[in-house]
C-alpha cells in the first residue's frame, strides 16, 4: 500500500512577513493578542488601532478590512505552530510510534507557552462558522493539515490501518486541545499520549 500524500499546505503567511511595515506589524501584534484574549467579535478596529498606536486609516490602508486582519492572525499562528512542530524533534532519530507521540508532546509545550485559553483555531471556529468568511479556509485548512499529518504518521505505524488510525489520533489530539483549554482535568496531553500509544499498539498487533 502506498503512503498517503504529504499534508497539503493551508493558506498561511510567514510569521515574519517582510511586506509588513512597522505600523502594520504593530496592528497585527495587537490584534492577535486581543483576538485571542477577548474573542474576535468582541474586538473592533477602534480598539486595535488604539492598542497599536495607529490611526484607523493606517489600519485600513495596511489590511483593507478587519476580516483580513483575522486571516493574518490565524494564518500566522498556524505558520508558527508548524515551524514549532517541525523543529521539535528529529524524525530520523525516532521510531514511527515515537513520531506520533512527539506531536502530543509538542502540543503540550505549545499550549503551555502560547495557548492558555485553548486552541486559537477551535476558538475562532466558534465565532466564524460561515464558509464565505475569508478566515474559514484558514481554520479548516489547518485542521485538515493536522489530519493528513496524523494519517501519514499512522501509515508508518500500520499501513493497512492508516486511515482509521489517523482519524482516531486526530480525535484524541483535538479532544486534548479542547480539554486543556477548559482546564477540565490535569495532564490531558499525558492521558491522550497514553491512549495514542495504546491505539498504535493495537493497530500493530492487528496486522
Amino acid at each position: 500500500m502506498s503512503p498517503p500524500p504529504a499534508p497539503r499546505a493551508a493558506p498561511v503567511v510567514a510569521p515574519d512577513r517582510p511586506d509588513l511595515t512597522p505600523a502594520a506589524r504593530r496592528v497585527l501584534d495587537a490584534a492577535s493578542r486581543l483576538f485571542y484574549e477577548r474573542g474576535i467579535h468582541a474586538v473592533g478596529v477602534d480598539l486595535i488601532a488604539a492598542e497599536a498606536g495607529v490611526t484607523k486609516k493606517t489600519l485600513y490602508d495596511r489590511f483593507g478590512s478587519k476580516e483580513q486582519i483575522v486571516v493574518d492572525y490565524l494564518a500566522t499562528r498556524d505558520a508558527r505552530w508548524r515551524a514549532f512542530l517541525a523543529g521539535h524533534h528529529d524524525p530520523a532519530a525516532l521510531t514511527p510510534s515515537e513520531r506520533v507521540l512527539a506531536v502530543f508532546d509538542a502540543s503540550r509545550e505549545w499550549m503551555a507557552a502560547h495557548s492558555g485559553k485553548g486552541c486559537s483555531m477551535v476558538n475562532a471556529h466558534a465565532e466564524i462558522s460561515d464558509p464565505a468568511h475569508p478566515a474559514h479556509a484558514v481554520i479548516t485548512g489547518q485542521k485538515q493539515w493536522m489530519l493528513e499529518l496524523f494519517t501519514r504518521l499512522a501509515h508508518d505505524v500500520s499501513p493497512d490501518a492508516a486511515r482509521e488510525l489517523g482519524r482516531s489520533l486526530m480525535l484524541l489530539h483535538e479532544g486534548a486541545l479542547v480539554s486543556d483549554g477548559l482546564d477540565v482535568f490535569p495532564d490531558v496531553f499525558g492521558r491522550a499520549r497514553r491512549l495514542a500509544a495504546f491505539l498504535m499498539s493495537a493497530a500493530r498487533e492487528a496486522r
